[in-house]
C-alpha cells in the first residue's frame, strides 16, 4: 500500500471511530456554524439605556468592593482594653521624638520597638509615617507620625492581613 493511500485508509478509519463517517454519499452536506454572542461589561448610568449586548455593572459598586482588602475585622473587648493601655505609652515615646525632629521609618519603628512593641510594621509616605503593630492580646494599635503630630487609633486586623494596609 502507498503512503497515501495508507494514511487515507488510516483517516477514514478514525472518522469511523469518532462517529465523523459520513454513509451518504454524493454532495458533502453543510457543517454548522457556531453563533457566539459577545457581551461587554457597560457601566449603569442613571437615565442611559443600554444596547443589548452590554452587561451591566454598577463602578461605584466595583471600586468600593475593591477596597474590601482594606476593611478591619471586629475586635473583642478584652483585646481593645490593652491595646488602649498601651498605646498612651507608644504616643508619649512618638511625640517626644517628633518634637525634636522629622522622623524616618526607621526611626518610627526603633521607637515602637523601644516602646514595647513587637514587629511593628512601617511605611514612609510623602512627609508621613504610617505605623502599625499588634496589641498586647490581639488586634491592632495604628497611627501615623507627620511632623510633630502623632495619632494613634485601635482596632482588628485589616482583611488583607497584619495590621497595616497595603500601598
Amino acid at each position: 500500500m502507498k503512503k497515501s493511500a495508507f494514511a487515507f485508509t488510516v483517516a477514514l478509519a478514525l472518522a469511523a471511530v469518532t462517529g465523523c463517517a459520513s454513509t451518504t454519499t454524493g454532495a458533502a452536506e453543510p457543517t454548522p456554524t457556531p453563533s457566539v454572542s459577545v457581551l461587554y461589561a457597560c457601566p449603569t448610568m442613571e437615565g442611559a439605556h443600554l444596547p443589548p449586548e452590554c452587561a451591566p455593572y454598577d463602578p461605584d459598586a466595583a471600586m468600593a468592593a475593591n477596597e474590601r482588602y482594606r476593611d478591619r475585622m471586629g475586635i473583642d473587648d478584652e483585646a481593645r482594653a490593652a491595646a488602649e493601655d498601651a498605646s498612651p505609652d507608644i504616643v508619649a515615646v512618638l511625640r517626644t521624638a517628633a518634637a525634636e525632629k522629622e522622623l524616618s521609618a526607621v526611626e518610627v519603628a526603633a521607637l515602637l520597638v523601644e516602646a514595647g512593641a513587637l514587629s511593628p510594621q512601617v511605611r514612609a509616605e510623602a512627609r508621613s509615617v504610617f505605623f502599625a503593630v499588634t496589641g498586647p492580646k490581639g488586634g491592632c494599635l495604628f497611627g501615623e507620625v507627620a511632623g510633630t503630630s502623632v495619632s494613634v487609633e485601635v482596632g482588628g486586623y485589616i482583611l488583607d492581613g497584619g495590621c497595616l494596609p497595603a500601598q
